[in-house]
């Protein structure tokens, strides 16, 4: 089995490259930072695990292109493809810069369409494969001064969701995981240094925010499960779902 993961270099796309590669999937791990992506990849290969490091900007529709073709050329047919690459600006929507509105579409969305794009070209003649995005409980909650990044999330969801009904017919499925809170430098960078974990859990009624009912922000790994799980044949008759691993922040909102 053979998977492309992008944002692979830290994160909750670290996380999933390391479990694929521990079951067995050989790993094509898509990257921006060339540097950190190397030393995660040198990381993996000296534990033996089957990972090979592809730096590209996935919002590049050529590289997207360009890296799924070089995949099928030397590694082989791609059976799974999980879209982690993100990226977060904050601030209120009417102080975001056109650069931070465009840079936040361009790698959580666009990104996501063309990754899924080039990969479910190539599916779609064998007739099976899985793809799962990392959404955000985001994307159905509304929250402060994540306006951008809320409404890319909102915008993946729905093509994650879209794109899969159209390739059902082939046997292909498509799901969303849809993290709260996760321990990742995306959330240490919100936070004062030491209290992201403590401010997630606690929350913050002045911005409506109700805090974590299990009382701990997500690891990596948690995520990762979810998106092993949706990968697998014990998710074989899902498709189409947004699974949420948030720890119980949204109140079990449905997510649209």
């Amino acid at each position: 089995m053979i998977a492309v993961v992008t944002g692979a270099a830290g994160g909750i796309g670290a996380a999933v490259v390391r479990l694929l590669a521990e079951q067995g999937v050989t790993v094509a791990a898509v990257d921006l930072d060339p540097g950190r992506l190397s030393a995660a990849v040198d990381a993996l290969t000296a534990e033996g695990l089957p990972v090979r490091a592809h730096p590209a900007d996935v919002t590049s529709s050529a590289e997207a292109d360009a890296l799924v073709h070089e995949v099928e050329r030397d590694t082989g047919p791609i059976d799974y493809l999980v879209n982690a690459a993100g990226v977060l600006r904050l601030a209120e929507a009417r102080a975001l810069s056109d650069q931070d509105w465009h840079t936040t579409f361009a790698v959580n969305t666009n990104g996501v369409f063309f990754m899924s794009r080039a990969v479910v070209d190539r599916m779609i003649p064998r007739r099976r494969g899985a793809i799962v995005t990392i959404g955000s409980n985001a994307a159905s909650t509304a929250r402060a001064e994540m306006a951008a990044y809320a409404a890319s999330k909102a915008a993946a969801s729905a093509f994650t969701k879209c794109l899969g009904l159209e390739v059902a017919r082939y046997g292909i499925r498509c799901n969303l995981v849809a993290p709260g809170s996760t321990d990742t430098p995306m959330l240490h960078g919100m936070h004062s240094a030491g209290d992201a974990a403590a401010a997630s859990v606690a929350g913050d009624p002045a911005a409506y925010r109700v805090g974590i009912p299990l009382g701990k922000v997500a690891s990596p790994q948690d995520v990762a499960n979810a998106v092993r799980f949706l990968l697998s044949q014990e998710a074989g008759h899902i498709t189409m779902h947004d699974l949420t691993v948030d720890g119980g922040a949204t109140l079990g909102a449905q997510v649209y």
